[in-house]
């Protein structure tokens, strides 16, 4: 019987004893762990946070392409009345009006000399894109041009893909756009010497 219990006793003891040295084997281990633990975790936060500025400043320089205030203008490409091919996108860091219009149109006859105004009292650039499909022959623009004495470039869409592509629908329409690319405003009708200025001090 009582080797019976000192053999309970040893075992227990040696159970103990191997116990007692991996208990102290995990404690000193433990540290090295949480700092490992916490390190990645702070990598991973940082990782986080920079993706989060990253994804911001990417958020703040683009914009959508579209017709709305605040969208990227679509860009297009068409000739003008002289014969040159010229794009929006070549006028990027300038302010720009583009203006669609038609010589048949009185409100369009009545807004001309207001834009010839603006175009000689402001640093702005004005691309007046004639709906040339609907005019009798190019001829017509050109004594239209003459009969106003315009000095801003003339252009021509011929098959009114740039008006289509613009939505256009009543006419004038004009599209006030900043040195960004990005539509400030837009106007639907004629507009006024001192709109035209009002809207444009307003743009960057």
């Amino acid at each position: 019987m009582k080797k019976a219990i000192i053999i309970v006793v040893l075992i227990g003891m040696v159970g103990w004893a191997v116990y007692d040295l991996t208990f102290q084997a995990n404690d000193s281990e433990a540290p090295d762990n949480e700092v490992s633990e916490q390190e990645e975790s702070r990598f991973v936060s940082n990782q986080g946070i920079e993706t989060a500025v990253n994804e911001k400043s990417e958020t703040a320089t683009e914009a959508t392409v579209g017709l709305n205030v605040g969208d990227m203008a679509p860009d297009f490409q068409l000739q003008t009345l002289a014969g040159e091919t010229v794009k929006l996108s070549d006028y990027l860091g300038q302010r720009v009006i583009a203006n669609f219009w038609a010589t048949w149109c009185p409100p369009c006859r009545a807004e001309m000399p207001d834009m010839e105004k603006f175009h000689q009292a402001k640093d702005v650039v004005i691309l007046a894109v004639n709906l040339t499909e609907t005019e009798p022959n190019a001829q017509q623009v050109q004594n239209f041009v003459n009969e106003f004495n315009l000095t801003f470039p003339i252009l021509l869409d011929e098959e009114i893909e740039v008006a289509t592509n613009y939505g256009i629908r009543p006419i004038p329409t004009s599209f006030m756009i900043d040195s960004n690319g990005i539509i400030q405003y837009k106007a639907f009708g004629a507009i006024n010497y001192e709109l035209m200025v009002q809207e444009f001090e307003k743009m960057k």
